[in-house]
């Protein structure tokens, strides 16, 4: 599991058959090496960041341990989940551009008709991929879980 600290913004009660659990909304905790991010006053990566948004990235996960509102948790996701996801979303639909860019050049042998293979094979591996990350399986698979109340925890732990 890749860990991370985060804190818990809100929470949901969701009812599924006779289950009831609630799902919290978390945000992760920042870690800079100043604490000056998104201050007036700073390094040039305030600035970096201000101009390209620090914003708040909150996100969902189910709240298995009943923490409440303001807890710090340490929320974690597969990594095997995370690699699986990165060579779908970046891999597969650069194979298929260049799948599709060698079989249009080998058929008709002109640059242009290269180009728009390789735009044809990119877009129908964007669809591919759009329609495998729809199913519930794969979703179900990245989602982050919360795993422990967070205590004084420093690091990052690969386990």
């Amino acid at each position: 599991m890749i860990e991370e600290r985060a804190v818990i913004l809100s929470l949901e009660n969701k009812s599924d058959d006779a289950k009831s659990h609630s799902v919290a909304t978390l945000e992760i905790e920042r870690k800079t090496a100043c604490g000056l991010c998104g201050q007036t006053r700073g390094c040039g990566n305030s600035i970096w960041g201000k101009l390209f948004a620090h914003q708040s990235s909150a996100f969902k996960a189910q709240n298995r341990i009943n923490a409440k509102v303001g807890d710090s948790v340490i929320v974690g996701i597969n990594e095997k989940a995370l690699v699986k996801s990165a060579l779908l979303l970046y891999i597969l639909p650069l194979a298929t551009m260049l799948i599709g860019a060698i079989l249009a050049s080998h058929f008709r042998q002109t640059d242009a008709s290269a180009m728009l293979g390789a735009v044809i094979g990119l877009a129908l591996g964007l669809l591919w991929v759009k329609g495998h990350t729809m199913s519930s399986s794969y979703f179900r698979l990245q989602q982050p879980v919360i795993l422990r109340l967070a205590s004084n925890e420093t690091e990052i732990k690969f386990s």
